[in-house]
């Protein structure tokens, strides 16, 4: 079985039409999306080009859904920056009845059996919850009681769009990266998970007509994407280890 891990697209149509090339050309059984289609500034695009797909494909729910459907349904979640919230009202309008319906209905977990790996457990953020952060110098003795309760020989995440491969107590941890919203270098970045094991990817792709195409699209945030000249990885580790688990 060979199956593609896509996370947090963030509404980013361009990088997203880039790695489905990709993983068409793999010839994949499966695809994972992580969560996190949503918000951005094509989110109904994405959804539809995800739902084309001639392959099976298996969705479970980021914190970005989660919050969106709060806001659609009049809702300001606590845990969501003010600055954040006009752009999260306007996906939460972009998205009609029966997209809001579908998201809802996505689990927070996905597992799947992968032959020369064995249970494979496919979550957001951490196998517990959709917004917990932790990082590649995360003691592990912080994330023992997270990982090791989930029963699995691999966890694939994402949630703080950089890659990453770990063990936490002998089970291997990888982060799949963003396709839409990356921090460090720039591109469109998931996995590949096969009986090899997993393989994490880059795929490139035209950076500044993507950028053009998202501002045009009139998402309020579509500064923060910033795909030509993301955040630096150090800083963004910085922060990222500053509300990671304690």
């Amino acid at each position: 079985m060979r199956l593609a891990a896509l996370y947090d697209i963030h509404g980013n149509l361009p990088a997203l039409e880039a790695v489905l090339r990709e993983v068409a050309a793999e010839e994949v059984d499966l695809v994972v999306v992580g969560g996190d289609v949503v918000p951005g500034p094509m989110p109904a695009p994405c959804l539809e080009r995800l739902r084309s797909l001639p392959m099976p494909v298996r969705f479970l729910a980021g914190n970005g859904e989660v919050d969106v459907l709060r806001f659609r349904a009049g809702e300001a979640p606590t845990r969501v920056p003010g600055a954040f919230h006009p752009g999260m009202r306007w996906c939460a309008r972009a998205l009609d009845d029966e997209a809001a319906d579908w998201l809802s209905g996505w689990p927070r977990t996905q597992r799947v059996v992968v032959p020369g790996i064995g249970d494979v457990l496919f979550c957001h953020a951490t196998p517990r919850d959709e917004n917990e952060i932790f990082t590649v110098r995360t003691p592990e003795d912080r994330l023992l009681p997270v990982f090791s309760p989930a029963g699995a020989d691999l966890v694939v995440c994402g949630h703080t769009h950089m890659q990453f491969r770990r063990e936490i107590g002998g089970v291997e941890v990888a982060n799949a990266g963003s396709v839409g919203m990356p921090f460090g270098e720039p591109g469109a970045f998931w996995a590949l998970v096969s009986s090899d094991g997993v393989e994490l990817r880059q795929t490139d792709y035209d950076l500044h007509a993507a950028t053009e195409r998202c501002k045009a699209s009139g998402y309020p945030d579509a500064h923060l994407l910033r795909l030509e000249d993301p955040p630096e990885a150090e800083s963004m580790l910085q922060a990222f280890e500053a509300a990671a688990l304690r």
